[in-house]
């Protein structure tokens, strides 16, 4: 089983479902002869042609607009967007067409439509480079709002949006592109889209993440557990919408305590809903008051501030920390 990072199993997520499919069209800036501005689309203009990788202007909404058509006559486009903050030219696309196409034809026509795009800081880009907005497309009905945390199950979730009959928003976490390489098995291979995972087992405290923030969460609970004798559970959720509230709720009635983590910022961010979700289902487990750990209420700091801005282990331990010692 081939070791890959995020970048090569997204890229052969891309080649399996363009050979096996030839209604699978990609599209975006730079994606052909230069394989993308992060190579994910490498070598697949070489393999499949102009008429199926298709480099395209500089014009997010034409980008978006085109595969919107090309879905509803039959094609599954898969469209990149350079960086995730260059994706608001495409509300109006995205809100007023690709998620209401279903409601609107009353079942009639689908969108099964990808877009791709990268989000998030921790890589020293530019302005409108790092945002983390994925509560702007979680909030918006019609629309699957799928964030990966590593090269296996972004292979896997990839695949599955693009087989998917309605629009899949897939934030992919630069800082994750080539940060680590996991196993990646060559046959096919899907994840439900939807559905969360237990990505390490505890007893003690849960912690819920998704996308970049999954590897830091991770180290602090390791750090936890060797310091401190603390068992956390770490839920990965892969999926903003539709949020998979039942493992987390399930695991939190077992610990009696939780934390979110993050990129995004605190307010109306993804973890205001978690933590809804909480109170609603689990609120009389709860044992201390359920705690965030996020970026802040600002735009993304440039360069030598950021990593003040998104979350580090040394945060997310001080707030499990604080939580345990409430407890005593």
């Amino acid at each position: 089983m081939p070791k890959l990072t995020m970048v090569q199993a997204l890229n052969m997520a891309l080649k399996q479902e363009m050979e096996k499919d030839d209604a699978v069209i990609v599209l975006g800036e730079d994606v052909g002869l230069d394989g993308g501005v992060f190579r994910v689309t490498d070598q697949l203009y070489q393999q499949f042609g102009e008429n199926r990788v298709v480099d395209t202007p500089l014009a997010e909404t034409a980008i978006v607009g085109m595969s919107i058509g090309m879905a509803i006559y039959g094609l599954k486009p898969v469209c990149e967007i350079q960086f995730s903050g260059f994706s608001y030219q495409n509300f109006h696309q995205i809100e007023n067409h690709a998620s209401r196409m279903r409601w609107r034809s009353q079942g009639r026509f689908g969108v099964p439509m990808v877009l791709r795009t990268p989000y998030g800081g921790g890589v020293r880009a530019l302005e409108h480079h790092s945002e983390s907005r994925e509560a702007f497309w979680s909030h918006m009905p019609g629309l699957k709002m799928v964030i990966p945390s590593g090269p296996r199950n972004a292979r896997a979730l990839l695949v599955s949006a693009i087989r998917d009959p309605d629009p899949v928003i897939f934030y992919e976490a630069k800082a994750l592109y080539r940060a680590f390489r996991e196993e990646v098995p060559e046959e096919e291979e899907t994840m439900p889209i939807g559905k969360s995972q237990i990505a390490r087992e505890g007893n003690d405290l849960t912690m819920i993440s998704y996308g970049a923030m999954t590897r830091p969460t991770m180290e602090a609970a390791s750090e936890l557990a060797e310091k401190d004798g603390v068992e956390a559970e770490v839920v990965d959720l892969l999926t903003l919408s539709p949020l998979d509230d039942d493992l987390f709720t399930e695991s939190v009635k077992k610990t009696g305590k939780a934390m979110i983590i993050h990129e995004a910022p605190m307010s109306y961010g993804p973890g205001a809903e978690i933590l809804a979700r909480l109170v609603e289902k689990s609120f009389y487990y709860l044992e201390v008051p359920v705690e965030r750990v996020t970026g802040f209420d600002i735009i993304i700091p440039l360069f030598n501030r950021e990593n003040h801005y998104i979350p580090s282990v040394k945060r997310i331990l001080r707030t499990a920390r604080k939580m345990m010692d409430g407890m005593k």
